[in-house]
């Protein structure tokens, strides 16, 4: 939800990877990040592995891919997902990538 929320609160275009019912996908993930554990979140050809919205919002920041915004993001972005969030998360079939 947290890098959801980075893509959304700077207006980013982004797409969602569904990696529990697309083994194709998860595979892709799994080589490109090196590790099993999403979200992981693709930018410019670099894979960043399990990471929070902060730490995606951080890397766009120190590689000018975006300028500094006041706007509050709509979750939390630097906390996993809550138990409740990831149980209403198993019913869709979208995931990060």
């Amino acid at each position: 939800m947290g890098v959801r929320a980075i893509m959304k609160k700077y207006q980013l275009e982004y797409e969602d990877r569904d990696i529990i019912n697309d083994p194709s996908q998860y595979e892709e993930m799994v080589t490109k990040s090196g590790q099993p554990l999403s979200p992981c979140v693709e930018i410019d050809s670099n894979m960043l592995a399990d990471v929070s919205g902060e730490e995606v919002e951080n890397y766009m920041l120190s590689n000018g891919l975006i300028k500094p915004s006041d706007e509050v993001p709509e979750a939390a972005t630097n906390a996993p997902c809550t138990d409740e969030e990831h149980e209403a998360m198993r019913s869709k079939t979208v995931r990060f990538f």
